[in-house]
C-alpha cells in the first residue's frame, strides 16, 4: 500500500548545498542535544552555537562531538569571533576552536568595526582548514547599510572563500534584512537575489511569518538560518507545503479551486 502524497516539493538531500537548515543552540544541555539529533538531526545542515555559549555553555565538546558524529557542521557564533577579534587575540581564537572541535567557523563584524579586506583576510586563512560561513549586516537596530555595500560585500566574502554568506537579522528577526517589526525588505532581498547565487545565500528566518515568506518567494529550498531547535520540524512542513501558510503554494492550479 502507498500514502505517499502528491505535489509536494522535491527537497534536497544532505550533504546540501540548497536548502540548508542552519539551526542556533541557545545554550541547551547535552541531553536535549541529544534528542534534537535523534528527532530532527537529518534536517540539520548547520549548528551554531549562538553568539557566546559556547565559551560559558557546560559539556561543549561532548555536544560539538555528538552534533557532527551525525553530519552536523557546527560552529561558534560570530560574536564569539568578534570577541577575540577585538581584543587582537586571533591566535587565541584559532587554539579556541581547534581545542573545542569545531568544523566550522563564523566570520562576522555585526557587533563591531572590522575593516572589510582584513575581514576577507581572515575568511581566507580559515577556509583552509574550516567550512567558513561569513555574515554581513550589523546586529544595529535602525542602522541602514546601503544595498551596493551588502551586494559587494557578500561577493568579496564568497570570493575570499565563504561556503556561504549569511544575510543578518539577529535571532530576534528584526534588524538587517528585516524591520523592527520582523517585516522582509522587499527591495534588499530582491536585489541581493538578482545579484549572487541562490545557492550561496542563508537568510537569517528565526520567525514562522520570515519562513513561509522565503519559501512562497524562493521554494522550497531555500537556505534558512537561526532556527530555533523546536522549529525544525515545523519549518520542514512548511517547506513542503504541510503547514497553513504553505498549504496551497505547491499544489497545481486545478486542486486550488
Amino acid at each position: 500500500m502507498s500514502f505517499t502524497l502528491n505535489f509536494l516539493p522535491e527537497r534536497t538531500k544532505n550533504p546540501r548545498e540548497e536548502g540548508i537548515t542552519m539551526v542556533m543552540d541557545k545554550g541547551i544541555g547535552i541531553r536535549q542535544a541529544s534528542d534534537l539529533v535523534d528527532t530532527a538531526g537529518d534536517l540539520i545542515d548547520f549548528l551554531k552555537l549562538g553568539f557566546g555559549t559556547s565559551y560559558v555553555n557546560q559539556d561543549v565538546k561532548e555536544k560539538i562531538k555528538l552534533y557532527k558524529n551525525k553530519g552536523i557542521k557546527v560552529y561558534p557564533g560570530g560574536t564569539l569571533f568578534e570577541a577575540y577579534a577585538i581584543r587582537n587575540q586571533f591566535d587565541d581564537f584559532r587554539r579556541y576552536v581547534d581545542h573545542m572541535g569545531f568544523d566550522a567557523i563564523e566570520i562576522s563584524d555585526g557587533s563591531m568595526e572590522l575593516n572589510h579586506d582584513k575581514k576577507c583576510e581572515y575568511i581566507s586563512l580559515l577556509s583552509k582548514d574550516f567550512t567558513v560561513v561569513s555574515e554581513v549586516g550589523s546586529k544595529i537596530a535602525g542602522l541602514e547599510i546601503p544595498i551596493s555595500q551588502w551586494i559587494n560585500q557578500m561577493k568579496a566574502e564568497l570570493e575570499a572563500g565563504s561556503f556561504k554568506t549569511i544575510a543578518e537579522a539577529r535571532e530576534s528577526g528584526t534588524v538587517g534584512i528585516y524591520d523592527v517589526n520582523g517585516k522582509a525588505n522587499f527591495e534588499l532581498i530582491s536585489e541581493i537575489s538578482k545579484h549572487l547565487p541562490f545557492e550561496s545565500i542563508i537568510w537569517e528566518a528565526p520567525q514562522k511569518s520570515q519562513q513561509a515568506w522565503f519559501i512562497t518567494h524562493f521554494g522550497a529550498n531555500v537556505n534558512l538560518g537561526n532556527i530555533a531547535p523546536a522549529e525544525i520540524i515545523p519549518l520542514e512542513t512548511l517547506r513542503l507545503g504541510l503547514r497553513g501558510d504553505t498549504f496551497m503554494h505547491f499544489l497545481p492550479d486545478e486542486l486550488k479551486k
